[in-house]
């Protein structure tokens, strides 16, 4: 039986990973086509990076992470510590996490509607907007794991021999979550350079607010070229990097310790 679900195992990684792989290959032939290798070259790369539209989505996408990160890290951190502490409830859960379940689609409309009843103009900051709030739900999930094994005992402690409680988060609390708190926001900072439809829905008219995701979508309309293959493995590899760290200090230890 071990070795029939070791075979199984294998043959998942296969399907799920050798178009990938195919992909990554096809980004360094030298004619860009899919039928024949005509050699190696990283002319595909050059051409990517001298492209305007593609580095100023990336950029886009770059600075729509940093900052969706940094706000759902923090607000989603101060959740997961208000949960942790507060009574269980299914129905809160429930709340918490229904961005996580909910279909993408859905709740880009839903981000949509309510933007235009608002009368929010749109653009990065309605993307960066929309990313927070599924992001939130992911940051709360990981801390509140890692919460799980937390000593409120040293809290208590803490604060009677006089310490504040600011400064009991400070010097106590965050220091122990700390991986946690990095890892959520790898996790949130991936999903946020990745994520296409919400932005789709959000970002408004215009080049001054297209993500990586939306600047390939909109070249693939016309066929895959050697430029997308290169673009999509360096995102991949940006991805599974961000993945395996978080996976890593998540454990409590960095990459190579």
């Amino acid at each position: 039986m071990p070795r029939l679900l070791k075979l199984h195992l294998g043959a998942v990684y296969l399907f799920l990973y050798i178009p990938i792989a195919v992909l990554m290959v096809l980004s360094l032939n030298r004619a860009g086509l899919p039928t024949a290798w005509t050699g190696f070259s990283l002319q595909w790369y050059g051409k990517l990076a001298a492209n305007p539209k593609i580095i100023a989505s990336a950029w886009n996408s770059l600075v729509v992470g940093f900052w969706s990160t940094a706000i759902a890290t923090t607000l989603g951190t101060m959740l997961a510590l208000g949960v942790a502490r507060a009574r269980p409830s299914a129905a809160r859960d429930a709340l918490l996490f229904a961005p996580m379940i909910i279909p993408d689609i859905v709740l880009a409309i839903a981000l949509l509607s309510f933007f235009t009843l608002a009368k929010f103009r749109l653009g990065l900051h309605s993307i960066v907007t929309a990313h927070v709030v599924f992001n939130i739900a992911f940051v709360c999930a990981v801390v509140r794991a890692r919460l799980a094994s937390y000593d409120w005992s040293l809290n208590e402690a803490s604060r009677d021999l006089g310490a504040g409680a600011f400064e009991t988060f400070q010097r106590i609390t965050l220091p122990l979550i700390r991986p946690s708190v990095i890892a959520a926001a790898l996790l949130a900072f991936t999903l946020s350079i990745d994520e296409f439809i919400i932005a789709y829905f959000t970002a408004g008219a215009g080049q001054a607010s297209t993500t990586l995701p939306m600047q390939i979508y909109a070249m693939i309309r016309f066929g895959v070229t050697p430029e997308i293959n290169a673009m999509a493995t360096i995102v991949m590899g940006v991805s599974f990097f961000l993945v395996f760290a978080a996976q890593w200090l998540n454990r409590g230890r960095l990459p190579g310790t």
